[in-house]
């Protein structure tokens, strides 16, 4: 049984260290699992990050993306959820989500700045787009996102 356990915590270091070397070398994390969400009649392909290091590289390096993927960052409670935009090329809108899919609050971020966009309250989710999906599409604080994260008990 130990020995099991010490595979899997060395497996587990390789994989957050092979991360980490990703984001040291400037390339983006495009292995993520993926899942889908609906936003009204929209439909969202996003990359899941759901471990801290996933969380931390986030979409930096990322030179492109489609207009109908995103990336879902999930944390392990609800908390005051704050992002910054170091090493990340694209414009973004976050979306901080409640644990029912309701948006909570939206920020636009501009490209590599470390200024800090927070949630307005304690979320569990947020959920980055290219800058103006969320205004282009009438979707605003208040309105539901529905998917496989948002069913979940907790």
């Amino acid at each position: 049984m130990k020995s099991i356990v010490s595979r899997l915590i060395l497996a587990l270091g390789l994989a957050s260290g092979s991360l980490c070397a990703l984001a040291q070398q400037g390339m983006p994390q495009t292995h993520l699992p993926r899942t889908s969400i609906t936003a009204g009649m929209y439909l969202i392909d996003a990359q899941v990050a759901s471990a801290p290091v996933e969380r931390e590289i986030g979409l930096m390096h990322r030179k492109e993306m489609p207009a109908q993927e995103g990336m879902l960052f999930v944390f392990e409670q609800p908390a005051t959820q704050c992002f910054w935009m170091r090493n990340t090329l694209l414009p973004l809108t976050a979306a901080f989500v409640a644990d029912d899919g309701t948006i909570v609050n939206l920020a636009d971020m501009k490209p590599m700045t470390e200024n800090s966009h927070c949630s307005a309250k304690p979320v569990r989710y947020v959920l980055e787009m290219n800058q103006g999906w969320f205004a282009r599409r009438g979707l605003k604080a208040g309105m539901r996102l529905s998917g496989p994260p948002f069913t979940k008990p907790r």
